[in-house]
């Protein structure tokens, strides 16, 4: 009788723990239920900078032409536009004094790294006897840190030719001298296609 009751006793001990761990598992089930967490098809943010890859078939971006190409049809208005956003570190009026950066005035053809009144940084003191020239401009506009490492500037450029030209044509602009625009670059003539062996052979020679 006695060990009857033991197993009796130990048959409730286990069903009271089975039941315990059916409970933590029921409790748990719900909580994830109710709590689950549901990812936006679209993160909320972008991080900058990152360009997506092309789609598998997709035609390949077109490649830059020279500045030439641009700069002679450049737009002095839309330059204007897009400069707004470089005024709040840069001063274009005759005279004008420096800010973040150097004052800009006159900028085309002058001296790299040589106004008046402005710490310049080693790199681009480092390129002094050079002038801001055209293709010097266009480089600069498109990424400073790739034309010259180590300068100052955290602007991270004009991506877009056509706006980097219109910059620039604008900067021209505001000069005492302005220079013209260079000319378009002469398009390249394709190749002429040779004519099949077969039909060279029975071109009678001249």
């Amino acid at each position: 009788m006695e060990r009857d009751v033991d197993s009796f006793e130990w048959n409730k001990i286990f069903g009271g723990l089975l039941a315990g761990l059916l409970a933590v598992l029921g409790v748990s089930i719900a909580s994830d239920m109710m709590f689950a967490r549901h990812l936006p098809e679209k993160p909320g943010y972008e991080v900058a900078g990152v360009e997506e890859a092309p789609a598998e078939g997709a035609p390949a971006a077109e490649a830059e032409k020279p500045a030439a190409y641009y700069l002679a049809s450049a737009d002095v208005a839309k330059g204007e536009a897009v400069f707004k956003k470089c005024a709040a570190c840069h001063n274009v009026d005759p005279g004008g004094a420096n800010g973040t950066g150097p004052a800009l005035y006159g900028v085309v053809g002058r001296e790299i790294a040589s106004h008046a009144g402005f710490s310049y940084s080693d790199a681009l003191s480092g390129m002094k006897g050079q002038k801001w020239d055209w293709d010097h401009l266009w480089g600069w506009l498109k990424s400073p840190k790739n034309f010259m490492a180590g300068n100052k500037m955290s602007f991270a450029g004009i991506t877009k030719p056509e706006e980097r030209a219109a910059v620039i044509a604008y900067l021209n602009s505001k000069s005492a001298s302005p220079l013209p625009l260079p000319a378009a670059p002469a398009e390249e003539a394709a190749p002429a296609e040779e004519a099949p062996a077969e039909e060279a052979a029975a071109t009678p020679a001249p």
